[in-house]
């Protein structure tokens, strides 16, 4: 932001609600160009060696808009843990995009991106939705389950954005919450601790997703042993 002079980064996937690091400011905005796709694999932290999960990544789409927060760095701490968690483990390369905050009360400023392509050695590529959430449902790694990454972010977006459709993302998200409900798994196993989400003010838009009304529809069911779900 023109009253920074620090390195920003622009999270889409997990740093939204798990940073993992200790930043600055936070800015709930988007970036023009790239699409958000669960087409990268991942053995480090949703997956294991042999059994990838599924995260997220941008490809270049243009007129295509994706929404997430840009985040202060502050020293290089946090840059170092962001190279070594989004690079070395994750398969992710940089570059530098224009992010433009939701509220549009900022103008346009260059953000830090991880991108993954297809050159990437974690690269999965695209699938159908349904073939991407049962590797969703089935992988888990030292990070938590797959599960949790995809329906957390998914959330965030509902509750951040609720007038924002994201439909790669959604359309995975109805068919997780599918198989989690017909295999009668216990949600609360899947999403394990609670963990400490990073608060955005949600920010509301013209459109409503049409998804928004369906999220509630399910009636998340557990295992006999477990007590209770939560319903995310």
């Amino acid at each position: 932001m023109e009253e920074s002079t620090n390195l920003w980064v622009f999270g889409y996937g997990s740093l939204v609600w798990k940073p993992g690091f200790d930043h600055g400011k936070l800015v709930v905005g988007y970036v023009n160009g790239f699409a958000r796709r669960l087409w990268q694999g991942n053995e480090t932290h949703r997956g294991t060696p042999g059994k990838p999960g599924r995260v997220a990544t941008l490809i270049e789409e243009a007129k295509t808009t994706t929404y997430g927060v840009a985040m202060e760095l502050k020293g290089e701490e946090a840059l170092d843990y962001l190279n070594n968690r989004e690079m070395t483990l994750g398969g992710y390369i940089q570059k530098i995009t224009m992010f433009h905050t939701a509220d549009n009360k900022h103008p346009p400023f260059p953000v830090l991106v991880f991108v993954a392509t297809s050159k990437s050695s974690f690269w999965l590529g695209p699938a159908d939705p349904h073939v991407i959430a049962e590797q969703v449902v089935t992988s888990s790694g030292p990070s938590g389950h797959n599960v949790e990454y995809v329906l957390r972010l998914a959330e965030w977006v509902h509750n951040t954005l609720p007038e924002v459709h994201d439909d790669h993302l959604f359309s995975i998200e109805f068919q997780v919450r599918l198989k989690i409900k017909e295999r009668n798994l216990c949600l609360e196993t899947l999403m394990g601790e609670k963990e400490e989400v990073v608060e955005s003010t949600p920010v509301h838009h013209h459109h409503s997703s049409p998804h928004a009304a369906r999220r509630g529809t399910f009636a998340y069911t557990c295992e006999n042993k477990c007590m209770k779900c939560i319903k995310l």
